[in-house]
């Protein structure tokens, strides 16, 4: 598959942003689906703790993978940059240094697995049960390590070029096939939480060469084996400067995220369940504005790299007005239909009853994390990271402040309200910085 690359001179419209962002909210809205699906089909075993065991897992991959989704928005925001300079050969050279970087991390978690994971569960306060089905989860799935890593970059590149139709295809593929085997392996051959696992695997690996297929045309060229300008020391320097802040901003916020199901996990399997059947509603919003964010990193790049600051604050405009639609639609949709939605995910009565005391977070949460997420595309185009880092930061501490004051009388209300205001504090603190970005395009 391959698509003609955009010119920055294109005008910038709703329409152009819609076809960026339209593709990629298919495509990340079927990941949420997935996780629907696994924890629904689990679900239909009428235990909590399978549902609990693959919660944990996932979570903690998606954890240690998410630390290198630096490649993924470091690759966007570089790749954009160099494309909307003109900088072909670079273009090329930053697809295969995101690809070393993706098979070298995935190799050292399969390696250090054995470490990682009981450091995972030292933390970790869940019953013998979960944790037992949750080792098997992840010592199966964590295989993939390396295409999975791998992806992030793989996808940076192709939204850099405005290519999410490629990015589309890759999620269709890898998800599709993921929810076929999940049913298959699990309802079809009884193999339980291993099954979730197995077809996890299998999509991972397959959805990582059909990706490096879809990259053919940057590997085409001699730029992408110019040794000599992939390991260019300035180049390298830069792009370390950038990935690493936003390791350190991932770090940060995927300590939030697990802190806040551990933390969900000391009020007993049963809460600890409903969370992670909630957090599938977070994760279907993340996912949709996602895409409208993607395409403010798209378009916020390729302007920054012209050096055209009006065309830098309309794309960021564009894209943020589709993403208040989404948002707004969500919220009704999680008031209107959440209950039924958690009655499809779980058959357990007792995990039901629960997510439905938690399921009004559900419908506040997309209003409070609107400018989050959107202002994050934002700085990441720009390749605005240490900003990033620094805002991530001081959210971070606000999110403990209130884990500290509403738990203790609140209990899991506490926690759920904790992760909103978290929320809040990141779009505040970024907006803050919103201006000096502007400033950096003139």
């Amino acid at each position: 598959m391959t698509e003609a690359v955009p010119e920055t001179s294109e005008p910038l419209s709703h329409r152009r942003v819609l076809k960026i962002a339209i593709p990629i909210v298919l495509s990340n809205a079927t990941v949420p689906i997935l996780g629907a699906v696994d924890t629904g089909v689990v679900g239909q075993l009428g235990e909590a703790a399978p549902i609990g065991a693959v919660g944990i897992g996932a979570i903690i991959l998606s954890a240690l993978y998410w630390i290198f989704g630096f490649l993924r928005m470091g690759t966007t925001g570089l790749a954009s940059q160099a494309h909307g300079a003109g900088d072909r050969a670079e273009v090329s050279a930053l697809l295969m240094r995101a690809l070393l970087i993706g098979a070298a991390a995935g190799l050292a978690i399969i390696a250090f697995q054995g470490l990682l994971f009981r450091f995972a569960f030292a933390l970790s306060p869940a019953s013998p049960e979960v944790e037992g089905l949750a080792r098997s989860y992840m010592g199966i799935r964590v295989l993939s390590a390396p295409a999975a890593i791998a992806l992030y970059g793989i996808t940076g590149w192709l939204i850099a070029q405005e290519r999410t139709r490629a990015v589309f295809l890759i999620q269709l593929w890898m998800n599709g096939l993921n929810i076929v085997l999940d049913l298959w392996f699990v309802l079809g051959l009884g193999w339980g939480v291993e099954g979730v696992a197995t077809a996890t695997l299998i999509a991972e690996a397959s959805g990582g060469a059909l990706g490096l297929w879809l990259c053919r045309d940057g590997l085409r060229g001699g730029a992408w084996r110019d040794w000599a300008r992939v390991f260019d020391w300035g180049r390298l320097r830069h792009m370390a400067s950038v990935n690493t802040d936003i390791l350190l901003r991932s770090l940060l916020l995927q300590a939030m995220f697990v802190s806040f199901l551990f933390l969900g996990a000391r009020f007993g399997d049963v809460t600890l369940a409903a969370n992670q059947v909630l957090l599938q509603f977070l994760e279907i919003t993340a996912y949709a504005l996602d895409g409208f964010a993607f395409a403010a990193e798209a378009l916020v790049g390729q302007a920054l790299g012209a050096r055209d600051r009006a065309r830098l604050r309309r794309a960021a405009l564009l894209a943020s007005f589709w993403g208040l639609l989404i948002v707004i639609a969500m919220a009704l949709g999680f008031a209107l239909f959440g209950g039924r939605i958690i009655d499809i995910m779980t058959t357990a009565p007792d995990v039901r009853l629960e997510a439905r005391r938690y399921l009004p977070w559900m419908v506040l949460s997309p209003l409070a994390g609107l400018a989050a997420w959107m202002l994050d595309g934002i700085f990441i185009g720009a390749t605005r990271t240490r900003d990033m880092r620094n805002m991530m930061a001081l959210s971070f501490a606000i999110y403990l402040a209130a884990l500290l004051l509403l738990v203790p009388p609140f209990a899991n209300h506490g926690l759920w309200a904790a992760l909103l205001i978290s929320f809040l504090a990141r779009g505040i603190t970024l907006g803050l910085r919103y201006p000096a970005l502007e400033a950096q395009a003139a």
